[in-house]
This record gives C-alpha cells, sequence and structure tokens, in this order.
C-alpha cells in the first residue's frame, strides 16, 4: 500500500508518458487519470447511463461506447453541458484515483494527471514532478504524435496553466529537453530521494 503519492504533471508533449514509464520500470505503480477516465465510462457503466440519460441515445456508438467524437461536440459548443459532465465525472475519476493509489503495492506511486494544478489535485500528492521542456518542443512533439495541427496544440497548450506557474508549483522537475540517458538518470535520482521520503512518512 502506498502512503506517498507522487503527482506526475506537465503540459502537452512535455514528456509524462516517457518519465512515467522510466519510473514504471523501476518498479513504481502508475496510476494515470487519462485510463481511469476512460474506465469509468466503460459501456454498462453508471455513469455511461447517466450521460445517455442526459445527451440521448447517439451519444453511444453501435457497441454501445461513449462516442467520444460527439460528445466532444457537444461539450465544446455548451457550456453547460460541460459543467455537467465535469460535475459527473470529475468526483467519479477523483474517488478511483484515491483507492488506486491506496492499493498500489510500491512504497510510493505515480499519479499521472495532465490537469494536476488546473484542477487543484495536487492536494492529493506529496510531491508535484513537472516535466518540462520548450514550448517550441512542446508543439512539435504534439504535431507529430497526435497528427494534429499546430493551431489545434496551441489552442491546447493556452487553455493549459502557464509554463510560468507549473514550474512555480512544482517541487521536483525534469528537463525533457536532455537526453534519454540523462532523463532516465534524473528519475533514478528522484526515485531513490522518493523512496526516502516515503519512508519517512511512515515512520512519521
Amino acid at each position: 500500500m502506498s502512503q506517498f503519492i507522487v503527482g506526475l504533471t506537465g503540459g502537452i508533449g512535455s514528456g509524462k508518458t516517457t518519465v512515467s514509464n522510466m519510473f514504471a520500470d523501476l518498479g513504481v505503480t502508475l496510476i494515470d487519470a487519462d485510463i481511469i477516465a476512460r474506465e469509468v465510462v466503460a459501456p454498462n457503466s453508471p455513469a455511461l447511463e447517466q450521460i445517455r440519460l442526459q445527451f440521448g441515445d447517439d451519444i453511444l456508438d453501435i457497441e454501445g461506447k461513449l462516442n467520444r467524437g460527439k460528445l466532444r461536440q457537444v461539450i465544446f459548443t455548451q457550456p453547460a453541458a460541460k459543467a455537467w459532465l465535469d460535475n459527473l465525472l470529475h468526483p467519479i475519476i477523483r474517488q478511483k484515483m484515491y483507492q488506486e493509489c491506496q492499493q498500489a503495492q510500491s512504497p510510493y506511486c505515480l499519479l499521472i494527471v495532465p490537469l494536476l494544478l488546473e484542477n487543484n489535485l495536487q492536494e492529493m500528492t506529496d510531491r508535484v514532478l513537472i516535466t518540462d521542456c520548450f514550448p517550441q518542443t512542446q508543439l512539435s512533439r504534439a504535431v507529430k504524435r497526435d497528427n494534429n495541427s499546430p493551431q489545434l496544440i496551441l489552442s491546447i497548450m493556452n487553455k493549459q496553466i502557464s509554463r510560468a506557474k507549473r514550474l512555480a508549483l512544482s517541487d521536483d522537475l525534469i528537463n525533457t529537453e536532455l537526453s534519454i540517458a540523462q532523463i532516465q538518470q534524473d528519475c533514478l535520482s528522484l526515485h531513490l530521494k522518493y523512496l526516502e521520503l516515503a519512508k519517512l512518512k511512515a515512520l512519521s
């Protein structure tokens, strides 16, 4: 059971997946908010049924799964619909994140939340770890990875917390402009630090 939680966050294209995989290789349990967000609206789930009742049957595809494209259109054009959805899903996702952190078997766990700071979820964590790189690096990585337009990626970046504010709220930082070997070394150094902090918390 992990009583020590490290929140991992960073802007789009900042290297969160690369860094989290390195911690996983060190035996650290990962709790990914994006995966949980998909699980809570799985077919036949109570949350999905409430979404269907709110938005109609065509919010589901022919397999009974959430039609994410359709839902995205609704919430981007109707602020009230987005507020309703957030009020439904955020508490469920938060509760599941908490449960998975409590069930983690490693001495500490990594809670990966892209909008950790935007949603004030740092209160769930003992440390906030930021992946950081230059904005132009974020843009080029995200465009290449997601095959999206630069304009779309820039709009996502602009909706996220500013780089300066993110850095000001961080406890620890990994610069993903560095070589893979250096990033691995930085992850290992932080891993050893977190093991020690987790041990101290367990004793207190």
